[in-house]
């Protein structure tokens, strides 16, 4: 377990998190790791994402350290009521279920605004408000919606992204609107909400093309495709049949490539002084870089990509971070337990703060690990908590 000697910044704040999956864990996890209390609300069979397999079997232990777990039956009176007295104490409440779900079980935005009125209530869903917005959706589902995957594959081939990135993007900006939020309520002293989207985010981040299109006056085509801005910035293959990225995206870097490899007839060539000179003859450098690189072994040109201050990088495969020099050095990788007993040091959050170390101060808490603690600091009495965990209301962990 991981301490610090000064409160982090968000101690003091509680969220309640009702959420599943990637994005309401994952906005939930920064403000855990960030120091709030977060009391994850889990139903008796626990979230779904616990029991995932294959592509999704470690989201639960990624995006739920540093939380409690509480299992509450809210098809009942009493859990619905339990549920209550928890959000009359909480700063925050973030949940990502689909549209109108909350409102029917009575937890949406209008019955707890009257309930807490300091309440920042976080939904995160697939479309902000419009004509989309009781659509359902999913990281895919938008990534094709908003031009994601045609720009991530080949042509007729659209791909989604290699990792959650709408579903994280959607949930920082969750994040950030929280934030917003409850610097706004030092002033006001009430609540609002708050809404994050897929959508919206994917948007976002395709708006860099969008944008481009208009600036050029001509239609983006998908990246494998592009027509880049530099004459070099891409893969080559090294002696050794190792992938290598190279880019060169400078006066600087040009001239300091050129030196270092004996290429003066193109450094003194003033058809290649400027980027968009060199772009242009991609067709000339091009082959001669690709030279270059298959005569030499990896680790001497990284070595001297590296003193040229000229960007490379390995074709990585997630597995490699697993030993990363930097990441374990610079201390951003966390000691994650597993529940099946494994460790394996994780990446956290790309965050420094001068003043803290952000670490694991619990690790995933098991279903309903967190439940009579949780009851007891809201009040209620020993009696009445083994008799709802008797009834199935309110559930403790599985005995191991």
């Amino acid at each position: 377990m991981t301490t610090t000697e000064k409160p982090l910044p968000l101690a003091g704040l509680r969220i309640i998190e009702m959420g599943h999956t990637v994005m309401g864990p994952s906005c939930a996890v920064v403000l855990a790791d960030l120091g709030a209390d977060v009391i994850k609300v889990e139903p008796p069979e626990g979230e779904r994402t616990r029991h995932n397999i294959g592509f999704g079997s470690g989201l639960f232990p990624l995006y739920n350290r540093n939380k409690r777990s509480i299992c509450i039956d809210l098809k009942s009176d009493t859990g619905r009521g339990i549920l209550t007295k928890l959000i009359t104490t909480a700063d925050v409440l973030v949940e990502n279920f689909a549209h109108g779900t909350l409102d029917r079980l009575g937890f949406g935005w209008a019955q707890l605004e009257n309930i807490n009125p300091r309440l920042i209530y976080c939904a995160l869903k697939g479309f902000l408000s419009g004509p989309y917005e009781h659509r359902p959706a999913l990281d895919e589902v938008v990534q094709y919606m908003a031009g994601l995957a045609y720009m991530t594959g080949p042509r007729g081939q659209p791909l989604r992204a290699g990792a959650s990135v709408v579903d994280l993007m959607g949930g920082m900006f969750g994040v950030i609107g929280i934030m917003a939020a409850l610097k706004e309520r030092e002033r006001t002293g009430r609540g609002q909400m708050v809404k994050s989207a897929l959508f919206e985010s994917t948007a976002f981040m395709v708006a860099q093309h969008m944008t481009g299109q208009i600036v050029s006056g001509e239609e983006p085509p998908p990246m494998p495709h592009k027509s880049s801005s530099w004459a070099i910035y891409e893969t080559f293959t090294t002696a050794e049949g190792k992938v290598i990225f190279i880019a060169i995206t400078s006066d600087n870097h040009w001239r300091a490539f050129c030196k270092a490899f004996g290429l003066d007839a193109l450094l003194n060539d003033p058809a290649l002084k400027t980027n968009p000179q060199r772009a242009a003859a991609r067709g000339r450098i091009t082959p001669t870089v690709t030279r270059i690189v298959a005569e030499r072994r990896y680790e001497e040109l990284a070595n001297t990509l590296e003193r040229l201050k000229i960007p490379y990088a390995p074709l990585a495969k997630p597995a490699d971070l697993f030993d990363d020099p930097h990441l374990n050095a610079g201390g951003h990788m966390l000691d994650l337990h597993f529940f099946n007993g494994q460790r394996a040091n994780i990446p956290g959050l790309p965050l420094e703060l001068s003043h803290h170390k952000l670490g694991i101060r619990s690790q995933p808490p098991r279903k309903g690990e967190n439940t009579r603690a949780v009851l007891d600091e809201l009040g209620y009495a020993s009696s009445d908590i083994d008799g709802w965990i008797a009834q199935g209301i309110a559930l403790l962990p599985e005995k191991t």
